[in-house]
């Protein structure tokens, strides 16, 4: 028996809008098609039927998709999520009809399929099971842009495609972090996207645009739009050209230039201006956390400088800079922070926990003993420390003399930190363990288990927090002896007790502040 011949899936993108942007490949697809498939609102006539009528042939099997809900409310026992599942398989179980029947299905997608597209959710499901392809169509925001007429990005400039839906915060520390930035999904979601605008200083030169390429385009300065009269086909344009300036850049243009360094007999010439460097620690992790005194702090700087997720943490303002960098060069970043203040900025350079517990507090008075920055003043904004975190949530584990230590030999040698484990094993104290283990140090852990093990009991208590503070927190009691190195990684912290640590019957960790 012969094996039946089944059809083939095929999403066609149709363009933004108007006929003219199908391409040819998209025109001759749609024009042999034996079914035609489109999506269409609850109560509206299917957009991408319109954009492609005058190709569909006569003959051709029409599949209208007509989606339960749009955002609003359902009865579903699963919400919007549980209804529009329950929709696409429905929609999967039709089509499939005819492709086992041998029957060629294109299912008709407005802009690009793969770009915030439906189309993907039948896609998924169809790929492992039928022959399947995709042909590109032009977006939205490609029309848009050509609409307005302004270049989107030059050169280097980093394009950010951004959902309006995102927390009003979240959009606007993006748009502050991006040169040029496209903005779907408004409707209802206009007020708060114009707010992120205004709130990461990108409301200038950002536009509106509606319907783009069909005949009923508008286009206008996102300032000057009214609300109310968003709908659902509309985006917004941040051109590149409109992005500040880079921090150096912008300072060369607008600052008076800084003298440069001049050292003789002891004396030191630095041309500035007096600006401040705030180093602030921002906790370890909840807004709860950070204290007041960091909160009001943040709110006044120019500039945020620090190791990306800490700078990510600050909310975007209207005037705030953000100069975010990776996790190995905090001189570098320190230095940079500097130059900011040399030319008379204040600046914030952040860090998690406690700025001056294995943070950027020391970081920044090494980059500031070079005599170009002896005007800058430097201040420390304490901060909630990891080990304060986990030690609460334990119970008491630090209540007596504790040491901390960091297990990361980038800076030290190895030899130094086992020395010094050593010494605090022979000095019976409760030892809290930074950086206990990284994606390229796997082995550390387990030696410095090793050495404290020489002099320390194997039924020593041992506390590991992880994302302490956070969503996916855990807290493990455990002993010396039993600790598996294998469960530790950089997001923990390491608490070893004493001699005289205890456990309550209730799990919980403290040591007494009397010796006996």
């Amino acid at each position: 028996m012969s094996t039946p011949i089944r059809g083939s899936f095929t999403v066609v993108g149709i363009g933004p809008g108007d006929p003219e942007l199908i391409t040819l490949k998209a025109a001759r697809i749609v024009g042999a098609a034996s079914v035609v498939a489109y999506h269409a609102g609850v109560r509206k006539q299917s957009h991408a039927r319109r954009i492609a009528s005058s190709l569909i042939p006569a003959e051709a099997i029409e599949e209208e998709l007509r989606y339960p809900v749009t955002t609003g409310t359902t009865s579903h026992p699963g919400g919007y999520v549980g209804a529009m599942a329950e929709f696409y398989e429905s929609c999967a179980v039709r089509l499939s009809a005819h492709l086992d029947a041998g029957r060629d299905v294109v299912l008709l997608a407005e802009g690009d399929p793969l770009f915030y597209g439906s189309s993907m959710y039948l896609h998924d499901r169809f790929k492992e099971i039928y022959q399947t392809s995709v042909v590109p169509g032009i977006p939205a925001f490609a029309a848009a842009t050509a609409a307005v007429s302004t270049p989107l990005v030059r050169q280097t400039d980093v394009l950010t495609v951004l959902p309006g839906t995102l927390p009003e915060p979240e959009l606007a520390r993006r748009l502050a972090d991006t040169e040029a930035a496209i903005i779907m999904k408004l409707g209802r979601t206009f007020p708060a996207v114009r707010s992120a605008l205004a709130a990461a200083g990108r409301l200038e030169g950002a536009w509106y645009v509606e319907r783009a390429s069909q005949p009923e385009e508008r286009w206008l300065p996102v300032a000057d739009v009214d609300p109310s009269s968003v709908p659902y086909f509309s985006l917004i344009v941040v051109p590149g050209d409109t992005a500040p300036a880079p921090a150096a850049a912008r300072l060369r243009q607008e600052l008076p230039a800084v003298e440069p360094v001049e050292a003789a007999r002891g004396g030191v010439s630095t041309g500035s201006t007096g600006g401040e460097v705030l180093v602030v620690g921002l906790g370890p992790g909840p807004d709860g956390w950070l204290t007041p005194e960091a909160s009001s702090a943040l709110a006044e700087v120019g500039h945020v400088v620090g190791y990306a997720p800490y700078v990510n943490r600050v909310p975007q303002r209207e005037g705030l800079r953000r100069h975010a960098s990776g996790n190995t060069v905090e001189v570098d970043r320190a230095r940079h922070a500097l130059d900011l203040a040399v030319a008379g900025e204040r600046v914030a350079v952040v860090s998690g926990g406690d700025a001056g517990v294995f943070g950027m507090a020391s970081a920044v008075f090494e980059a500031a003993e070079d005599p170009a920055y002896a005007g800058v003043r430097v201040r420390v904004l304490p901060g909630v420390s990891a080990v304060q975190a986990v030690a609460a949530r334990a119970g008491a584990p630090v209540g007596a003399d504790f040491a901390v230590m960091s297990l990361s030999d980038r800076l030290k040698p190895w030899s130094v930190v086992e020395d010094r484990l050593r010494a605090v094993a022979a000095a019976d104290l409760v030892l809290a363990i930074y950086n206990p283990a990284s994606r390229s140090r796997t082995e550390q852990i387990g030696l410095a288990r090793d050495v404290l093990l020489e002099q320390r009991k194997p039924d020593t208590v041992v506390v590991v927090g992880r994302d302490v503070g956070r969503a996916e927190e855990s807290l493990t009691v455990t002993t010396l002896g039993e600790l598996d190195p294998a469960s530790i990684d950089m997001k923990c912290l390491v608490i070893v007790g004493a001699s005289s640590t205890r456990v309550t019957e209730a799990g919980q960790v403290w040591t007494p502040r009397y010796v006996r």
